[in-house]
Parts: C-alpha cells; structure tokens; sequence
C-alpha cells in the first residue's frame, strides 16, 4: 500500500528523511519545522509530496509540525550565529582542559534545548570536566559526538584531486563500502596517494563506475581465451573496458603472430570440434618452439663471440708447430747422425727460448756492485782458510815440553 510522503533534508548534502504532510499544502524548496529523534528542527523539502511503498519507509512515520515563517528562519539564521560563537567558546574550553581532541563542528537545535560538538580523536577522551564546563556556560543540554575521519571531510569539505569540491560535501548523502579491489578492476594506480581522497580513505568515486565495469566484464572475453576473429584465430592478452576493445595474439594466414585490437563484439568463441583445436594449438606450440630455438641460437652465437673477445685479450702464447712426421720414426742409433730440425720448427724454438731467458733475467734479483761481490768473495775464501787450519777437536789441547 502507497502512502504520500515528503523528502526533508537537514543539511545540504545530509541523507534526506520522509514525513508525512498530512493535510499541508507543501512544495519542494520549502522550509518546515519537524520532530526527530534529536528534538525539533527546521529542514528544507527537497521531494515534493508523492507516494512510497510502506516497505521503503522506516516506521514510524511523523508527521510535519508546520511550515516554516517568517520567524522561524529567522531562528535558525540566529542559532547558526550561535554556533560560530560555541565553537570559538568550545576551543577555549579543550585548551584549558588540555585534551587530545579535534573540534569539528556545532548543531544546535531549533529550540536550543540541546548543542551537539563533533569531534575526532586517535583515542578514547576523557570530556566529563569538559561537559560540565560548557553546560555552565551555555545552560542547556550538552553531547559530545565522536565522529571518524569520513564525516570530518564531509563537515569541513575541500577540493579532491579532480579540482571539483569532494562528492561527501557536496551530493552524496550515505557513505558506500569501498576496497582496493575496485581499483584493480579498473586498472588505478594502486598508489595510496592517488586513490585516497582527503580523508586518507579510498575515494567514494570509485563505486561509480565499478557495475558498469562489472557488467563490461562479464560481455569481453576472459584473458587466456582463445577467439576466433576476422584475421584468424588468437588468444585474449588484455581487454581495455574504456574503450571495449580486446588485444589478441592472432596466428595469420602465413604462419607468422600479430598482435591487434578488436571491438569485443567483433569476437566470437571458438565452435569447431576438438581436433581442430588441437591442431591450432599444436601450431601455435610449433611456432612458439620455433622462435625458442631461434632465440637459443642467438644466445649461442653472442656466446661464441664474447669468448672469441676475450681470448683475443689473453693474447695467449703461439703454439709450436710440430714437425711433419717422418716415416722411419724408431730409435735412431748412436752412429745415426740427427737430422736437423726444419726451418719453421727452429724459429719457433728459438722464438721460445728467447722468451724464456728474457723472463728469467726479469725474475733474477739485481746485481750488487763489484765492490760488494769482491768483499763477499773474500769473506767466503777466508772461512774456507779457517776450517782447513781448526786445531785439534774441542777440548783437546797440546801439552807443551
């Protein structure tokens, strides 16, 4: 069963509630005066009067007080006035009391009966000395509301990274769930700087666009997936939903591969029998081999060259060429004269030999002077001299007459 209702919103992007009008002739942008839960307030109609289905209604549904005089909005022109000064009155207050929290923002109510404070911590405050402060100076009812990162950026607003004011502030009126899924869906940075919004959670605007790309998603072919397309069959690499084009791998008609964008709707599945997919993925594995092999061989040939470069740097020593063998190569007698060696033979040997003395003269220490060499000679010929004349053995001496 219908029931005739009127949207009604506190605030300018607060979430809007349905009243009943009851016999009041109401139109959209009027201002009317309501009972919530929080006590009597002055809200604008932003819905004019229509019927709902009572199981989208939230029981029980109240009734309009009035529409809002003349004098009514000029109440609420006062009690936003009166805010300001509670707010500057409140900050004071935090400071003398030296507590870790975070103004926000003031509400009053229509009738002044009740000033509700916004705001935010890291941690559970201690605000009884507080309350009893401010309700002295204000002499009304006093609530301290905290409140999390998400409404602190709906309260004060501010521009997002696309240079418009946030979307909290501005229209949306509840907060939908948000995750990191979202964003690699839609192919975002996953930087936490370029996905999160003021309040340092994951921007609201990435709901926006997720069912559409949902649905996309569910009409483009699956990464992985073989398609048949207007160039021959190919496989799925990427799928792009912006544009709604596919990047396949397609094997052409001469056996070579390519890689081309498609319209999604220009792609079909595959609907032959299983042999003829078995024979193109056979060629596909042929041809995947084919350049494996090629790349080997590369990697090979650059192999051999990077060793033929470094060889060149050793700069090894030249072999010696070997004689040509003669055919009568036993043990050769002693009256058998040697035949000389031959002519390449001899250089080489002599060319090694010349190498080797020029190394061992390079090794031996330096030679002393004649001087040093005639001394150390003299000392060696005397000790030589002394050991031929030692007298008789150790201990042994002559008796004399």
């Amino acid at each position: 069963m219908a029931k005739r209702v009127v949207g009604v919103r506190f605030k300018k992007a607060g979430r809007m509630y349905y009243f009943d009008p009851g016999d009041l002739q109401i139109t959209e942008s009027d201002g009317v005066i309501v009972e919530t839960s929080r006590g009597i307030e002055y809200g604008e109609v932003v819905l004019s009067a229509h019927n709902v289905e009572e199981d989208e209604l939230v029981a029980p549904l109240k009734e309009v007080v009035r529409i809002a005089t003349e004098e009514d909005s000029e109440t609420n022109e006062r009690n936003l006035q009166l805010e300001e000064e509670a707010f500057t009155v409140c900050q004071e207050k935090i400071a003398e009391h030296a507590l870790d929290m975070k103004l926000v923002d003031v509400e009053y109510t229509f009738n002044g009966s009740k000033i509700t404070f916004f705001f935010t911590s890291e941690g559970r405050v201690d605000f009884r000395e507080l309350v009893k402060d401010l309700a002295h100076v204000f002499k009304t009812r006093i609530e301290l509301r905290q409140i999390g990162v998400r409404d602190e950026a709906k309260m004060l607003g501010g521009l997002g990274s696309c240079g418009l004011p946030i979307c909290c502030k501005t229209f949306l009126e509840d907060f939908q769930p948000v995750s990191i899924k979202m964003a690699k869906e839609q192919n975002l940075s996953l930087s936490p700087t370029k996905i999160s919004g003021l309040c340092g959670r994951l921007m609201c605007c990435l709901k926006y666009e997720q069912e559409a790309y949902e649905n996309m998603r569910k009409l483009m072919p699956r990464i992985n997936r073989e398609v048949i397309t207007a160039d021959g069959r190919g496989t799925v690499l990427d799928n792009n939903v912006i544009t709604e084009k596919s990047k396949v791998r397609v094997l052409l008609s001469d056996g070579t591969l390519d890689v081309r964008e498609y319209h999604f709707t220009k792609l079909r599945k595959p609907g032959n029998t299983p042999e003829e997919d078995d024979a193109i993925r056979a060629e596909l594995a042929a041809h995947q081999k084919a350049r494996a092999e090629e790349k080997r061989q590369e990697e090979s040939r650059l192999r051999y060259l990077s060793d033929d470069y470094a060889r060149e740097q050793n700069e090894p020593a030249p072999e010696t060429p070997k004689c040509p063998p003669e055919r009568n190569s036993g043990m050769q007698s002693a009256s058998q004269t040697p035949k000389p060696a031959c002519t390449p033979c001899r250089d080489a040997r002599n060319t090694i030999k010349q190498k080797e003395e020029s190394s061992k003269e390079a090794q031996k220490p330096p030679e002393k002077s004649s001087a040093q060499a005639l001394q150390k000679r003299r000392k060696q010929r005397s000790g030589r001299s002394r050991r031929k004349r030692s007298p008789n053995p150790a201990g042994s001496e002559k008796k004399r007459d």
